[in-house]
């Protein structure tokens, strides 16, 4: 694909509270391959940023409806090379409490109807990516090191499990993703991180803990306790990513730009 020149480098993916961040810019409407999106370019520290609600300006696209090709399709070629992301989590760690940051490191896919590739084959060529670490290593640790400068409570690691939603998941779900070494538990990280990935951008997310998954907290799940702990909880995040936007090098030195080296299945 063809990124604009002198466009924004770094998108922000996340809810509405983020995006009210931006001290200067407007909605722009982008169209992909894959439907339109709006994104909203505005400043924010020390230059400018692409971003992007997730689930539409309105909260009305549910997780496993998400156009996820669209939305990074979007993002990059308004000239995206880095993301940073927000997704709200259960938690299957009773380390990792209500109000409490993670930082992802590993995923596990539950999802089962969602487009996951730009690469579908035929005349789109057939790609296998590697995402034996399906986050970028630099971004972490900038998002780290910005972490311990703010002083905000960032656990370094977390296998993220993603199912496909929109419901809740059963308790005897939430015992298996956590035998298998789940975490914490969304429904909107994959294929987000996969397909940055198949567009060599950098990708990392941070898990915002809503609260405990299902059959661990002893209380019945609800849409709106986890809207209003993301909500309580946006304004440490952006304190978070202020720090980090400062510390990222105009050139990159992660693998992440080269991932489409030796992925290509040649005919």
């Amino acid at each position: 694909m063809r990124a604009s020149r002198g466009g924004v480098r770094v998108g922000i993916i996340g809810g509405t509270g983020l995006y009210r961040l931006a001290v200067s810019g407007g909605w722009r409407g982008v169209r992909t391959p894959y439907g339109r999106v709006e994104v909203l370019v505005g400043g924010l520290g020390p230059g400018r940023v692409a971003f992007l609600p997730r689930h539409g300006r309105k909260h009305e696209h549910p997780p496993h409806l998400v156009n996820y090709r669209a939305n990074l399709w979007a993002l990059r070629s308004l000239g995206v090379e880095r993301v940073l992301a927000v997704s709200a989590c259960g938690s299957l760690n009773p380390r990792m409490r209500p109000g409490e940051l993670v930082l992802l490191d590993q995923f596990l896919d539950f999802t089962r109807s969602r487009p996951a590739t730009f690469y579908t084959g035929g005349r789109k060529r057939v790609v296998h990516v590697d995402l034996t670490e399906p986050y970028c290593p630099e971004l972490r640790r900038i998002l780290l090191e910005a972490a311990k400068e703010e002083g905000v409570r960032l656990h370094p690691r977390g296998t993220y499990v993603c199912t496909e939603g929109p419901r809740f998941e059963t308790a005897a779900e939430i015992r298996a993703f956590r035998r298998l070494g789940g975490d914490l538990v969304g429904m909107t990280n994959v294929p987000e991180c996969v397909l940055a990935r198949e567009l060599e951008m950098c990708y990392a997310a941070v898990g915002l803990v809503t609260n405990f998954a299902a059959g661990l907290a002893g209380t019945k799940l609800t849409h709106t306790e986890v809207a209003e702990r993301m909500e309580r909880g946006t304004e440490t995040i952006a304190r978070l990513f202020l720090s980090a936007l400062p510390r990222i090098p105009a050139l990159r030195s992660c693998p992440c730009s080269r991932a489409l080296e030796g992925a290509v299945v040649r005919v």
